[in-house]
């Protein structure tokens, strides 16, 4: 864990308007803002932009899994992967940012054995994932992120 200062001179903020102002929110509080959603804990993804190199932050459900996190690509259940999980796949060294703590770690996408493991952890902490799936032809990804 670490602590990571405010000003990223390559963050690039979403385009989408409530995405970029959670994240403000969150960052600039620690969390003290912007950490539940509608009874669930959020954390802030960080990833690299696979095409830019920008820094691109993403606030997530929080689904803490032994010493780090599990995110999932859920869209919504929109039939596309989300773009972090893009980003993702194309450089696993990411940062998750859970309240005042920064977490550097490495991303993999769950196998299929693993995933009937551990989505019924991330469904507990949104239960909203099984009507995304459900919704959708894409198997949504879990992704594991571990300690570097």
């Amino acid at each position: 864990m670490y602590r990571r200062g405010m000003s990223d001179d390559n963050y690039e903020p979403s385009p989408k308007e409530f995405i970029a102002g959670h994240v403000e929110q969150y960052l600039s509080t620690n969390g003290e803002q912007g950490f539940e959603m509608q009874g669930a804990g959020v954390i802030v993804l960080t990833t690299t932009g696979r095409r830019t190199g920008k820094v691109r932050r993403t606030p997530l459900i929080r689904v803490p899994h032994e010493e780090g996190y599990l995110v999932v690509a859920s869209l919504g259940g929109a039939p596309e992967h989300p773009v972090w999980y893009l980003n993702l796949l194309a450089e696993p060294d990411i940062t998750i940012q859970d309240r005042a703590e920064v977490h550097k770690l490495r991303a993999r996408t769950a196998t299929p054995g693993e995933k009937a493991t551990l989505w019924p952890l991330a469904v507990e902490q949104w239960p909203d994932y099984a009507n995304y799936q459900a919704s959708t032809d894409r198997d949504i990804p879990v992704v594991i992120c571990e300690p570097r």
